[in-house]
Parts: structure tokens; C-alpha cells; sequence
């Protein structure tokens, strides 16, 4: 398993992101939960985020973000997985 930066781009509509937030943040536990999502959280500056997930691919990455809301309601415009190569520090295990 390797590590994937995966960047969401949300449309420029505050409300709408927020009605669906709760749902999406819903999905991000589980998949938090499962081992999949490590760490995700919204960027300043712009609406967005970044997630952390381990996965065996780009492609598995956003597969494995495919049932978020935010995506099923068209709240994100753009998103993009990139392998995340840890250099410096390490995340926290159970």
C-alpha cells in the first residue's frame, strides 16, 4: 500500500457544501474507520480539501472516494490523487 495525497476542488456555493457536509463528513469516518481515509481535512483560500489515503493506486485512491456525497451531489468540480512519498515524521498508529 502506498500513500495518496487526493485534492477535491468544491463548487463555489457555501450553502450547498454545507447541506451536504454532515453526510459527507459520515462517509470520511467510515472510511476512516475501515483504515482507508488517514487524514482529510478543508483548505484555506479556496473551497476544498485534501485527503491522506493509503491505497495501491492513483486510481484505487479516487475508487475508494467514490461513494462520498460530496461527489454524488455534485458538490465537488475537480479532484486529483498523488502519490505521497513520507520523507520527514510519520503518522500516528493505533
Amino acid at each position: 500500500m502506498a500513500l495518496f495525497a487526493v485534492q477535491y476542488t468544491y463548487i463555489d456555493d457555501a450553502e450547498r457544501v454545507q447541506s451536504v457536509r454532515p453526510e459527507h463528513r459520515e462517509h470520511l469516518r467510515e472510511l476512516h474507520a475501515e483504515g482507508t481515509l488517514l487524514l482529510a481535512g478543508p483548505l484555506s483560500g479556496a473551497p476544498g480539501a485534501l485527503l491522506i489515503v493509503s491505497a495501491e493506486s492513483e486510481e484505487a485512491a479516487l475508487a475508494a472516494l467514490d461513494g462520498d456525497p460530496f461527489l454524488r451531489e455534485s458538490v465537488i468540480v475537480d479532484r486529483s490523487a498523488r502519490e505521497w512519498a513520507v520523507s520527514i515524521g510519520e503518522l500516528p498508529t493505533a
